[in-house]
């Protein structure tokens, strides 16, 4: 969305923002040809996205401090306040908390790679990507990537974290082949690895974290569990053996 109003010192402070047509993916439920083609365009949009660049590195809402010069002094900061709220929480987690920091801390050298803040959503799971259709036959496209508040500037990796939730980006050939017909920046190196493992386990602690903050019920709870632990434990297994390799 386009922003058309920003007035933050009226008396009525409000954000007036264009609407996007479509609905979200889930509800749209593209199958075959039809999902290739809508996963290519994705790539495209989200290349355009990383083609944005800042000044400095971390959220710009200032909730973690100023922007940081380096990534790596960003991202310690975001991971080190996830790792806090834990501790504060204390949510159920697949490790101890300590224990998830040193794995952190160990490959935190590899984030020196990232030398360029660019623009990262780092919310692109299906309920934020519409799907506009012309009709109920009609082609369908992109109508727009919403819901950006947790927007950062980073390592553009970090955004294949939502584009394939629990899952792993490289299995979708169809928007990695639209991202870089585009120019998009992010390079899936063995470096580039290690530190998309990184972001993984980032959102991974955000979901387990947020649980009880945001006091969902039992059973939801126990789903994120059983989803999210295994994952997370798999993922710091997999930082743990790259940054053997990281000087």
């Amino acid at each position: 969305p386009r922003a058309v109003t920003l007035a933050p010192d009226h008396a009525e402070p409000h954000l007036l923002l264009t609407a996007c047509p479509g609905v979200p993916w889930p509800e749209a439920a593209p199958a075959g040809e039809e999902r290739e083609a809508l996963r290519g365009e994705l790539g495209r949009q989200v290349a355009r996205l990383h083609q944005v660049t800042g000044t400095a590195f971390g959220y710009p809402t200032g909730a973690l401090g100023p922007l940081a010069t380096d990534w790596r002094t960003a991202f310690t900061a975001m991971t080190d306040a996830v790792l806090a709220d834990a501790r504060d929480h204390r949510p159920w987690l697949p490790l101890p908390v300590d224990e998830v920091a040193a794995v952190f801390r160990a490959a935190a050298p590899a984030l020196d790679a990232v030398t360029a803040p660019v623009l990262v959503h780092f919310d692109l799971w299906p309920g934020n990507i519409l799907v506009d259709r012309a009709g109920p036959d009609g082609p369908a496209r992109i109508g727009g990537l919403i819901d950006g508040e947790r927007m950062f500037w980073g390592d553009p990796l970090a955004d294949f974290v939502s584009l394939a939730l629990l899952d792993d980006i490289e299995r979708d050939d169809a928007f990695l082949t639209g991202y870089a017909k585009e120019g998009g920046p992010a390079v899936l190196d063995e470096d580039g690895r290690l530190r998309l493992a990184l972001y993984r386990a980032y959102l991974d602690l955000i979901m387990l974290t947020e649980t009880v903050p945001r006091a969902v019920g039992a059973d939801d709870a126990r789903r994120v569990r059983e989803r999210v632990g295994p994952h997370l434990v798999a993922t710091l297994e997999e930082i743990g053996e790259g940054s053997k390799f990281t000087s």
